[in-house]
């Protein structure tokens, strides 16, 4: 098929799904295959869901964020996971995306329910090597990563409301 409709109750099922996922998040791939140059999905990201601070280095590549519902903080670290930037972006807004360089220390926060975004990459999709997890933060599930989260919350909150 030569076109894929992205519908609204596409979305809406997309958010009821990561509403009741164990992560509060879920992807909806668009690239047919994880062999494709582009890797395209959108991802429903549901306040309290937490992305372990990432980069994307072996292989370089650069990641871009667009925000298609909700509000969510774009993250970006120094390499000793002190915060360097912080970026609302919600549709509509005077920030809509952003674009992540390479071996950018970085993570994402859903600001409210419903949040979603389009992520893109470059291609292949290697699970083994997609991304270098941070090792100044917990592992996802581990019994330090809530209040890691909580704690990051809070700073990301103060330097929002300051700008």
């Amino acid at each position: 098929m030569g076109l894929k409709a992205l519908t609204g109750d596409m979305l809406d099922r997309l958010t009821h799904d990561a509403a009741r996922n164990a992560r509060l998040r879920v992807n909806l791939n668009l690239h047919d295959n994880f062999q494709d140059p582009c890797q395209r999905l959108f991802n429903a990201i549901e306040p309290g869901s937490y992305i372990r601070p990432h980069r994307h280095s072996t292989p370089p590549r650069p990641e871009t964020f667009l925000a298609v519902r909700g509000r969510l903080a774009v993250i970006l670290f120094t390499p000793a996971g002190k915060l360097s930037e912080v970026i609302e972006i919600s549709p509509g807004s005077t920030q809509v995306g952003v674009e992540i360089a390479v071996g950018e220390w970085h993570s994402i926060l859903s600001l409210e329910t419903g949040s979603i975004v389009f992520e893109t990459k470059p291609g292949p999709y290697e699970p083994i090597s997609d991304k270098d997890s941070a090792a100044w933060s917990p592992e996802e599930n581990s019994p330090d990563a809530a209040a890691y989260l909580v704690d990051l919350e809070h700073r990301v909150g103060m330097t929002l409301a300051r700008s």
